[in-house]
């Protein structure tokens, strides 16, 4: 089946099109460096995927976003970094600043000539509307966490935009989930009987970086290493 003959595409945001690495770096940098503890980037970002995972076992039903402030309590507590409201809030407020991918903006406004796109993420409906605005607004529809009550990777998630959109006439076969996270995204869709597309946006590097490590990764349907590279196979005729 071609790309070509999907109608919609669903798109994890976080790590996909938004560079919440980049974002965590830049928050994180200046208060390691103001407490005087010498860190690498890496260190930091595998810091905070572990911490993100306790985080999820611990409070499944709530958003990423909401997640964040304990995220943050977390690391500071094993570096003696400064915890009061400021900086536990800090990493969630540091969302607005979260930059797009660099092919993200142009590659949306391509995909949309073609197919119904709908955000499907683990933010809460205040952060996406950061992340939409930062991408230019690319979305005819969102899903959130907050909306869900559930955070990927419960298959209520998928579930729902299904029901959500099915007034629309989509079937199953019209579906592409689009998504950078294994651990969140692909495998679950795979199960789920639904085609994935993975932009693996650590291609080349070591480890999962700021996304929790998986010890069974799935096959993708399709494999990519950016947006770009999906909006030229699409032009393709793929």
């Amino acid at each position: 089946m071609a790309l070509t003959d999907r109608k919609i595409l669903t798109f994890d945001v976080v790590g996909t099109l938004v560079d919440f690495e980049a974002g965590v770096i830049n928050f994180f940098r200046p208060v390691f460096d103001k407490a005087g503890v010498e860190i690498e980037d890496a260190r930091i970002l595998t810091e905070f995927a572990d911490a993100e995972d306790e985080q999820h076992h611990l409070t499944p039903g709530i958003p990423f976003t909401w997640m964040l402030p304990e995220v943050y309590r977390t690391i500071a507590t094993k570096y003696g970094l400064p915890i009061d409201d400021d900086h536990l809030d800090g990493l969630r407020r540091s969302m607005t600043d979260w930059p797009a991918f660099p092919d993200a903006v142009e590659g949306m406004k391509a995909l949309r000539k073609r197919f119904r796109l709908v955000a499907l993420t683990n933010a809460d409906n205040w952060a996406y509307e950061q992340f939409s605005a930062t991408l230019d607004h690319p979305f005819d529809d969102k899903v959130t966490a907050e909306d869900v009550e559930v955070c990927k990777p419960d298959p209520q998630v998928f579930s729902y935009v299904r029901g959500r959109n099915s007034h629309l006439g989509f079937r199953l076969k019209d579906y592409l989930h689009v998504a950078q996270s294994q651990f969140h995204d692909i495998r679950v869709a795979k199960k789920l009987g639904i085609q994935v597309a993975w932009i693996e946006r650590r291609k080349g590097l070591e480890g999962y970086g700021g996304s929790p490590a998986v010890a069974d990764a799935a096959v993708p349907d399709y494999h990519f290493a950016s947006i770009a590279e999906l909006v030229e196979a699409v032009e393709a005729g793929k």
